[in-house]
């Protein structure tokens, strides 16, 4: 397939791997990958093969995802439990088979490190149009190439697709392993996980905004619903799109059980770094953000009174991200030690205006 590059010896394991997972593999033939991304939690690499079935070859295209050395980006929900990618498998698989939710074919887990070096999961390869946010997908791209309608709709059918992913019975669907032995999930339990993981990574440093901020949020007690599947990074950058519609969610590292409160207040707060923080204005069609809390609420049969806590909550465990994430491209060598990004960057520079507007 065009675009690839020649399979790494590295990667030659991978091929009896993919024989013994693919459905109704006879052959599988490794022709070539593109590496995706490397970042902190998972390598993604895409990876073409030609898939024998009944003595005709196939082109194909798989996605691998292998764990990063580094620790885990999001707060570990279970104790003991770090490998970011084993929990996006298992959520992933457990929702494509539980929800009304667009997911990619999961094709296995493997989490024997001998095998590539490290737990690596397979899922198929869906095409489809990813909003990016550098530059801003507001600014250049398939979105502002939408017809007004279709770019409302487009915003519409994602909320959608974030409360179906609310909706699901999460015991049924085997989720309760997010959740540690003898803890009651709740608002708390996140309010206090994001709070210690925020702390201990400012390694003795003072972030005078977040301490205000989750000071704020521990004295003000939002109204929100029993605890379902929180998506923890919803987005429209984590779906892939074709016509305006989602045609695969990805990305939850970061999920939990907890208020799907949490979520909306997330995507929301991410709204407004691809318009007001970027100073774009909203193109036509492209709903405001009341608009698409409207839209929530309508799809999910859940109203949501408390926003601006949940948006504040977002900014406040954005910042904190910022922090732990600016803490590995130091351990990596990456970033002098005394630098100031941790504390002076766009999720600071959010939080803060959300806290003015207290």
């Amino acid at each position: 397939m065009s675009g690839s590059e020649p399979v790494p010896e590295s990667l030659a394991p991978l091929q009896p791997w993919l024989e013994a997972h693919v459905p109704e593999a006879e052959v599988v033939e490794l022709l070539g990958v593109r590496r995706a991304s490397s970042g902190f939690s998972a390598d993604t690499t895409m990876v073409d093969v030609a898939v024998t079935r009944g003595g005709i070859a196939n082109d194909e295209r798989y996605v691998l995802r292998t764990e990063s050395p580094d620790p885990p980006v999001y707060p570990i929900q279970v104790p003991g439990w770090p490998v970011e990618i084993e929990l996006q498998y298992r959520v992933m698989d457990a929702l494509g088979a539980h929800a009304d939710v667009p997911i990619a074919p999961m094709i296995g887990y493997e989490v024997d490190a001998s095998v590539l070096g490290a737990p690596f999961f397979v899922m198929g390869f869906i095409e489809g149009q990813v909003p990016v946010e550098d530059p801003p997908y507001t600014t250049a791209g398939f979105f502002l190439d939408l017809a007004p309608a279709d770019r409302t709709a487009m915003i519409e059918r994602g909320l959608a697709t974030v409360a179906r992913v609310h909706a699901v019975d999460w015991r049924a669907a085997g989720l309760d392993f997010l959740v540690a032995p003898g803890v009651t999930p709740g608002l708390d339990v996140q309010l206090d996980l994001w709070e210690a993981y925020y702390r201990a990574e400012l390694r003795g440093r003072v972030h005078p905004l977040a301490d205000r901020a989750f000071a704020w949020l521990h004295d003000e007690r939002p109204r929100c619903s029993d605890v379902g599947l929180c998506w923890g990074d919803p987005r429209p950058g984590n779906i892939i799109w074709r016509d305006a519609a989602p045609v695969c969610v990805t990305d939850f590292e970061a999920a939990s059980i907890a208020p799907p409160e949490l979520d909306v207040g997330w995507w929301l707060m991410f709204d407004r770094t691809m318009h007001e923080w970027a100073g774009v204005e909203r193109a036509p069609g492209d709903p405001t953000r009341d608009e698409q809390l409207r839209m929530y609420e309508a799809a999910s049969g859940r109203a949501v009174p408390d926003v601006q806590w949940f948006e504040i909550c977002a900014a406040a465990r954005y910042c904190a991200i910022v922090v732990r994430v600016m803490n590995r491209a130091v351990d990596r060598g990456l970033m002098p030690e005394d630098h100031t990004i941790w504390l002076e960057n766009p999720a600071s520079s959010a939080l803060e205006s959300l806290l003015a507007a207290l």
